[in-house]
């Protein structure tokens, strides 16, 4: 329940606010994206977020039946004509349907991995360098 009444005040913020969203990107003359999603239980439809790294703002809350390439290129487009500022940039997790999105709807538009998601994936080779190392400890050891 909890999950359905913060998209309801997302929505709410998304359907009636667009003058003082508008105020504050003028303001900073540019916008970077960050998108995400949020699916309660398989099956259920899934809540997306397309938010301002910059202010912290929301800018779309939509729940949707897929995660669709087709569905995702509607948002960022429903987005992009709604911003009276370019955008300089999108992050995400790095889901597959979100960087198809991504290339189609923002072409020109710079896309990568959000900081936490980019430290995990730059984390791999080490890890498994680690992994390797303590293998060769242990034969060593015996």
């Amino acid at each position: 329940m909890h999950l359905i009444d913060r998209y309801d005040e997302l929505l709410s913020l998304w359907l009636k606010d667009h003058k003082r969203l508008k105020a504050i990107f003028k303001n900073q003359e540019r916008v970077i994206l960050a998108i995400d999603a949020m699916q309660p239980e398989i099956g259920h439809e899934v809540l997306w977020v397309i938010r301002d790294c910059i202010s912290g703002e929301i800018i779309l809350a939509k729940t949707l039946l897929s995660s669709r390439n087709e569905d995702l290129v509607a948002l960022l487009l429903e987005v992009t004509n709604t911003l009276n500022v370019p955008i300089d940039g999108v992050v995400s997790d790095g889901q597959q349907s979100i960087r198809k999105a991504v290339k189609v709807a923002l072409p020109s538009i710079a896309y990568g991995l959000c900081h936490y998601h980019y430290l995990k994936e730059a984390i791999i080779p080490i890890y498994e360098a680690d992994r390797h190392a303590k293998k060769e400890l242990k034969k060593k050891g015996n």
